[in-house]
């Protein structure tokens, strides 16, 4: 069982309820409903192709079985560095070296008073030797942006810090949503540092997706239905899914505009793929397109790897930081206010 220490919940206890939760509202949703037909919801994938496993693995029901707790972590690089040029892995050589360095980082402590930072929190993310998670292009990079989408960066790049440290910060709206504990990260989530749990609970008819943060659910409904109307926008999308073999195909669009998955707009289209290739190990793929921000669709591949029990990731909007942040900009619009009076 691995435990993992995050810097918003200092006092961590096992979650032992979230599976039966989760199943307990999937169950209430629970419709027998016929699946999709296997047809395809986006983009396959061209290359870094899924040996066939030859086992299978089924619920009850017989539908293709991802259930459990999965962590995306990976110290593979979304880009492909100029140095792996043309190159989909490294050689035996660089990996060691690549560890040899990463492990000195996770090493490291900060020590009391001092400026080095601390990795107490940092969890030990798998190396698979990979020189970057885009695979479409085969140059392993995100492709051009397009017009709009230099424009949305590079307001992204200035909103961002202004945000978070500038303001104004006159009610909760103007506070980021990651401080607001309302989600953590846009869709598709890629791995970060720390907190790349996920559990996975299946009924016939729809699939549930615990993220670890911030306690996210994502309801996937397996069943012959359009998407909801274009006027309907929601953080995580509407996600539609269906199976293709031994592979869920979940197509998610419908994003709201308060969201962003790396310069992207609320037209989105994600087409994710999950199929499971060991006991211990699912093959996790997503195409994004997005003709506003992108000049081309593309795709990447992120290993999904077994681990232990999800534990609470303890965030919620009424926090320490909203009073902090809202009452430090009231004194200082207090002390404004007298500087004008005299």
């Amino acid at each position: 069982m691995k435990v993992r220490f995050h810097m918003s919940d200092p006092a961590l206890a096992p979650n032992a309820a979230i599976s039966t939760v989760i199943r307990m509202l999937v169950a209430g949703l629970f419709v027998s409903l016929p699946l999709w037909p296997q047809s395809d919801a986006g983009t396959k994938p061209r290359s870094t192709s899924v040996a066939k496993a030859t086992k299978k693995w089924r619920t009850p029901w017989g539908d293709p079985d991802l259930q459990g707790s999965w962590s995306n972590g990976t110290m593979t690089p979304l880009e492909r560095p100029a140095k792996y040029a043309g190159r989909e892995f490294m050689t035996a050589k660089e990996m060691e070296e690549k560890h040899s360095t990463e492990q000195a980082d996770l090493e490291r402590r900060g020590t009391p008073g001092s400026e080095a930072v601390g990795f107490v929190w940092f969890e030990d993310r798998l190396r698979e030797g990979r020189t970057s998670l885009i695979y479409d292009p085969s140059d392993g990079q995100i492709p051009a942006l397009t017009p709009e989408g230099e424009k949305i960066r590079a307001e992204l790049l200035i909103s961002a810090p202004r945000q978070r440290d500038i303001g104004p910060f006159d009610g909760p709206e103007d506070i980021e949503i990651r401080t607001r504990c309302i989600v953590r990260d846009a869709l598709p989530r890629l791995p970060g540092t720390y907190g790349n749990g996920y559990e996975i609970v299946q009924t016939p008819g729809f699939v549930a997706i615990v993220q670890e943060t911030i306690h996210e659910t994502r309801m996937v409904p397996l069943r012959r239905s359009a998407h909801l109307d274009q006027s309907v926008r929601q953080w995580f999308g509407d996600s539609r899914g269906h199976w293709e073999g031994d592979t869920l195909v979940v197509e998610t669009t419908n994003f709201n505009d308060k969201t962003k998955f790396l310069a992207s707009t609320q037209n989105l289209v994600l087409v994710e793929r999950w199929t499971r290739v060991a006991d211990e190990r699912i093959d996790y793929r997503f195409t994004v397109s997005d003709p506003e921000t992108w000049t081309k669709p593309w795709s990447a591949a992120i290993p999904w790897n077994k681990t232990g029990p999800l534990y609470e990731y303890a965030c919620h909007e009424d926090n320490i930081d909203m009073y902090g942040i809202l009452t430090g900009a009231r004194a200082k619009d207090k002390k404004a206010r007298e500087t004008i009076e005299k």
